[in-house]
């Protein structure tokens, strides 16, 4: 049984070029390899997307992609002006596989919504996506690739490449945990982000499961969640936009527009996390 019914409707809609990509494509997860270190967003150029991505409008609200939690420590250093560091742990779709540049991945376009949101501030944004990672390759690097970087917010992408290769869900929960107290144990605010939605994904039977398992690990371990695939899955059903705007054409990998739209989005997500009001990040105060 397929994860979505679309696709026993409808294939991919046609291709979008992706040339100068960062990595060639392989047939399912990508070969490891490491990803770009800094955070410089770029616009990207205009041969490098089809007439419909760029006509495409990236529409994110507050309410759609606002995290459960606030962000602590962000919200700290933003108020006392300190130089906030990011560290974006994950895949492909984290070291910006489908990308025309490495400047198009969500990482590098993040550090320019952020510097749109609050002007002035410093923000590094460290982008430690290795092509083809599994969370227990991820868990296997934490230390040198994340913790030893002292970062103040990790963002860790996780779970796609499992449903691509037919793993079994439940085995994840543990490695999720493990990963995000030893995050946790630093200090610094955590979000957890699903799975993309395309194609070769929703064609899993397991991607729904991943999904809901990364959900209940972020609750558990009282950490935010960026619902990536829901996002993506709104661009496709609720907006209609055919998957040529957002994804590549392997049918698997986000492209420049859908990159800098996640990145818009999660931009939107940080800033009012860690501008929310104690009141509301904590909810009313019960009398005694």
């Amino acid at each position: 049984m397929l994860c979505h019914p679309f696709l026993r409707r409808a294939a991919v809609c046609g291709a979008v070029a992706t040339a100068g990509a960062l990595v060639p494509l392989a047939a399912s997860a990508q070969a490891p390899g490491p990803g770009p270190v800094a955070a410089v967003a770029a616009t990207p150029s205009p041969g490098s997307a089809t007439a419909a991505t760029r006509a495409a409008i990236c529409r994110v609200t507050t309410e759609q992609v606002r995290f459960d939690l606030p962000l602590v420590r962000t919200a700290r250093l933003l108020a006392s002006g300190e130089p906030i560091k990011i560290v974006a742990l994950g895949s492909s779709s984290t070291y910006g596989a489908g990308a025309s540049t490495s400047a198009a991945s969500y990482p590098s376009r993040l550090a320019e919504e952020l510097a749109r949101h609050f002007p002035g501030h410093e923000f590094t944004v460290l982008n430690r996506g290795v092509n083809g990672d599994e969370a227990a390759d991820m868990l296997a690097r934490l230390d040198a690739a994340v913790i030893a970087e002292k970062p103040d917010l990790v963002l860790w992408q996780v779970g796609t490449n499992s449903v691509l290769r037919d793993k079994a869900v439940l085995p994840h929960a543990s490695l999720l945990h493990e990963g995000l107290q030893r995050l946790k144990a630093t200090g610094a605010d955590v979000v957890l982000i699903d799975p993309q939605f395309a194609p070769r994904v929703i064609s899993k039977p397991n991607c729904e499961g991943m999904v809901s398992l990364i959900a209940t690990a972020a609750k558990a371990e009282h950490v935010g969640v960026f619902h990536r695939f829901e996002l993506m899955r709104r661009w496709r059903e609720s907006e209609h936009l055919p998957f040529e705007t957002f994804i590549s054409a392997d049918g698997l990998h986000m492209n420049d527009w859908s990159y800098a739209c996640l990145a818009k989005a999660l931009g939107i997500a940080i800033a009012e996390a860690a501008t929310r009001p104690t009141a509301t990040a904590v909810g009313p105060r019960v009398a005694q």
